[in-house]
């Protein structure tokens, strides 16, 4: 399925680097890990609107890994995968 993200919105993947132990070794479970914060960007909105009517083109494009919020975005499942819809203000910075 295609999935165009409106406005100035991304689609965003979440990374899956997330430790399976500790550093004492021990075990986490998958309810006690923390959600990765970092992700690549699947499919880029637009632009958004400004008052005067112009598009401005977002300052990221598909294929960026970038660092969000803890609480950044919107959770949506497609084809089975899960994603993240957030606008590109909620992304901290892109890795280089």
């Amino acid at each position: 399925m295609k999935f165009q993200p409106l406005g100035d919105r991304v689609l965003v993947k979440r990374s899956d680097d997330a430790d399976q132990k500790s550093a004492g070794g021990i075990i986490i479970p998958d309810t006690a890990k923390e959600k990765p914060q970092r992700g690549s960007i699947v499919a880029v909105g637009p632009g958004g609107v400004s008052d005067d009517g112009k598009r401005t083109p977002l300052e990221v494009k598909e294929g960026d890994v970038v660092l969000f919020g803890k609480y950044s975005g919107t959770e949506i499942k497609l084809d089975g995968e899960e994603f993240l819809i957030m606008h590109e203000s909620d992304i901290l910075g892109v890795l280089r």
